[in-house]
């Protein structure tokens, strides 16, 4: 089923691409040009199960050995108060 509204604020989805990021560890994983469903309204991606499995497949890949991508400068700011 593709989705049309966004269950959050009811803004209508569109098909684009979009960035998924989580930490491993102490890595920080990237995925770039994730298709996806994105809320007009709040940005919210809505991922299709197809793009959910290519993301388990990257992340399982990533937890078990290297993964082989371009380095990325980041920095981390932690939020106080």
């Amino acid at each position: 089923m593709i989705p049309n509204q966004c269950s959050f604020c009811k803004g209508i989805l569109a098909e684009g691409k979009t960035e998924f990021m989580v930490r491993i560890g102490s890595e920080i994983i990237v995925i770039k040009d994730v298709p996806a469903y994105i809320c007009d309204q709040c940005n919210e991606s809505y991922f299709t199960p197809d793009s959910s499995r290519k993301i388990d497949t990257i992340l399982e890949a990533a937890r078990t050995g290297p993964v082989c991508g371009k380095p990325l400068a980041a920095i981390e700011v932690r939020m106080e108060g």
